[in-house]
């Protein structure tokens, strides 16, 4: 199975960009779709960002449309999601998530669909 492991979360202002992270060890991360969540205290995890196994397809959250940008790089077995103008309101611990087929929403942005994550990475937004 694929081992996913989050990097680039921090503490940074508003406006400012962040750009996360994500490797992927064990198998190689072209069979996956990549899709990032992100979740708050007493809040579902929601998927706020995917992409297909070729980079062709992309989801995004409403929220993120027009400041995020998803990414992959299979030679490089890694993946990564840039929020630009971050908001209060994106602070949440944010996972990597790996599933094996694309489907549209509802059905491909459900944490459910995904059956491997990583550990997450706390990113947080001083007003």
């Amino acid at each position: 199975q694929v081992h996913l492991v989050e990097s680039g979360g921090g503490l940074v202002q508003v406006g400012e960009s962040l750009k996360l992270s994500c490797a992927a060890s064990g198998r190689p991360i072209s069979n996956y779709v990549v899709g990032w969540f992100r979740q708050t205290p007493g809040k579902e995890r929601e998927c706020v960002a995917a992409i297909n196994q070729d980079g062709g397809g992309t989801y995004y959250e409403d929220s993120l449309k027009g400041r995020a940008t998803i990414s992959r790089d299979n030679a490089k077995d890694s993946a990564a999601l840039e929020i630009r103008t971050l908001e209060p309101e994106d602070t949440a611990v944010y996972y990597c998530a790996a599933a094996w087929a694309w489907n549209p929403p509802p059905l491909g942005i459900r944490a459910e669909h995904y059956p491997y994550w990583g550990q997450g990475t706390q990113v947080t937004v001083a007003a």
